[in-house]
């Protein structure tokens, strides 16, 4: 797919535009910089013509610190340039990760369900550090190498035409081959970027699942595929690099076909007495010093070819829109909301329906036990609450408001979550319960631990709030990890609660630890309590069970435990915990 060169330029101006005042430091140092690269030459030929003339000796020494004076001045130019580049080269870069960071986490659960962590890693920090040159560099890069040229084909037409026609000439034939030699690699830089990114996404999903793998012997097997992923990234790289060097050698030797030309024709005007020797080593030296800016031309083509690769991978992100969009701003009261769901059916794939035409009412401050087999629909129910997905039909409601007319964040800060899997940063206690909010005073994380049953486990913690967390909380009990999930959610005050499996993974003894905290948790507030385990719904004024999407049994939980006719009634008095597994 081919993107049109504007975005290129629009995507360099809009990350240079708030840098302006440092670019146009660049800009000045640049014309310094040639200034002073074309000025040195012309000192060192006024020298050597005065070294064979009878001039007096005064004026070779003054020639010579003005020679040592303006290279001092070039380098101390060429110094603050590198500094100012590399520091508009950080901030526009970062820039763009924090752009491409909130994008990616606005982005819904289906685009992350195709999406790898590692694929998106790659696209924030590779993709983007390839455009480290492209913000910095790139436009003074090229532009000072045209301006040299230019600077120099213009001194040499003083001196002699003819030379600077050769020049003229070479540099353009120079140039030419070796854009269109790039053009030709373009494609394989592209392979090797998105070689590069399988290689990352290999890597991260492996790491993330190496107990399992350590456990099941699977090892050799994963080694075997990630030399496999790697011999594809290597090769790739190989080929996109081998193309690239085959440009820089053919326009190489167009390079030094032309020094040879040039070389030829001076020493035959030298001969004729046409130039000076002073003149003679201006020409070789203003040729030797092209090399260099064409040399960085030629680096900024070869790297705006991986840049164009890198530049589309971005937009391509960018442009990426979330399904789930925010409503108008529909506002809900604070206090415990009721659940109402009207005729809702949904699928993450058409042909597999996995709620259909499911309708129920939860009033203010009831608790609901969710039960099923795996995959009747019960997670599948709590992320349609929180608009993870839309339902394909039938409507959900909040209190008396329409899901899709509030505010995403708004809807989110009003329910609170606790799945089986707690995730903790690596971060300090406090960040961890509020989620790095900074409204949330230490006095209600206090109260909160307190609440919890948290509050003999902080007496031990050495820094208090401040204690850093191990990455993953290692170092945590299952129970204790737990109940740091729910001080999390009670710091928030939702009016609605889900407990999705929250202690499925945690054993009997454990689980009864918690209950005074899920008691506390759930106090004034209206929840869902998904489970496996009948324990774990017996606090349940309400109770469904789902079965392949819809609902088997509904209704109070003391009338269906008394009710002999009923499900539960039946799975109570046997145990058969397994019908729900």
């Amino acid at each position: 797919m081919k993107t049109p060169h504007s975005q290129y330029w629009g995507l360099l101006i809009d990350y240079l535009k708030p840098q302006w005042p440092r670019v146009l430091l660049m800009t000045l140092l640049l014309f310094g910089s040639i200034g002073l690269q074309l000025v040195n030459p012309l000192i060192v030929r006024h020298f050597i013509d005065t070294a064979r003339s009878t001039e007096a000796l005064q004026k070779l020494i003054q020639a010579g610190l003005l020679f040592i004076g303006v290279g001092l001045m070039h380098q101390a130019v060429s110094a603050f340039s590198v500094y100012v580049s590399s520091d508009v080269s950080w901030r526009t870069t970062n820039r763009l990760r924090a752009d491409l960071t909130l994008h990616i986490l606005g982005l819904d659960i289906s685009f992350h369900s195709t999406h790898t962590p590692g694929e998106l890693i790659e696209r924030v920090d590779g993709d983007v550090d390839r455009l480290a040159n492209f913000f910095s560099q790139f436009v003074m890069e090229i532009l000072g190498g045209i301006l040299l040229s230019v600077g120099t084909l213009i001194v040499l037409f003083y001196e002699d035409w003819r030379l600077s026609a050769i020049l003229g000439v070479l540099v353009t034939v120079y140039l030419m081959v070796h854009i269109r030699s790039q053009l030709i690699a373009e494609p394989y830089w592209d392979t090797e970027r998105q070689t590069s990114a399988d290689l990352s996404s290999f890597l991260e999903e492996r790491l993330s699942g190496l107990r399992d793998i350590r456990a099941n012997g699977a090892i050799a097997h994963v080694m075997r595929r990630f030399h496999e992923v790697m011999r594809r990234a290597v090769l790739s790289k190989f080929k996109a690099d081998v193309i690239t060097d085959v440009g820089w050698t053919i326009s190489n030797i167009v390079f030094a076909v032309g020094f040879a030309t040039v070389m030829g024709l001076s020493a035959y005007l030298f001969q004729a007495n046409a130039i000076t020797i002073g003149t003679v080593y201006l020409v070789l030296h203003y040729l030797q010093m092209l090399h260099a800016p064409l040399n960085r031309i030629q680096r900024q083509i070869e790297d705006f070819q991986m840049v164009k690769v890198s530049i589309r991978r971005v937009r391509e992100l960018m442009q990426t829109e979330p399904k789930i969009q925010d409503g108008p701003g529909a506002v809900l009261t604070p206090g415990a909301l009721s659940v109402e769901c009207q005729n809702i059916s949904f699928s993450y794939q058409p042909e597999r329906p996995i709620l259909k035409n499911l309708s129920f009412h939860l009033s203010p401050g009831k608790v609901l036990g969710l039960l099923g087999r795996t995959g009747s629909g019960k997670t599948t129910l709590s992320r349609l609450l929180f608009r993870l997905y839309d339902t394909s039909d039938g409507t959900i409601h909040l209190g008396d408001t329409d899901l899709r007319t509030l505010r995403l964040s708004d809807l989110r800060r009003h329910i609170g979550i606790v799945t089986q899997e707690v995730q903790l940063f690596q971060a300090s206690v406090r960040d961890n319960l509020t989620l790095f909010d900074r409204t949330i005073e230490d006095d209600q994380v206090l109260a909160g631990l307190q609440a919890l049953g948290l509050g003999d486990w902080y007496d031990t913690l050495p820094d208090g709030l401040d204690t850093e967390l191990p990455p993953s909380g290692g170092g945590l009990s299952a129970g204790e990890a737990q109940l740091l999930a729910f001080t999390r959610v009670f710091l928030r005050n939702p009016g609605l609660i889900i407990l999705d499996e929250a202690s499925s993974r945690l054993d009997p003894a454990t689980e009864r630890h918690l209950e005074r905290a899920i008691d506390t948790l759930l106090l004034n507030r209206t929840a869902i309590i998904i489970a496996h385990r009948l324990s774990t719904v017996q606090r349940a004024d309400e109770i469904m069970i789902l079965e392949e999407g819809q609902i088997r049994e509904y209704g109070e939980y003391e009338n269906l435990a008394a009710n002999p006719n009923s499900i539960l009634f039946g799975l109570l008095r046997t145990g058969l915990e397994e019908f729900l597994a």
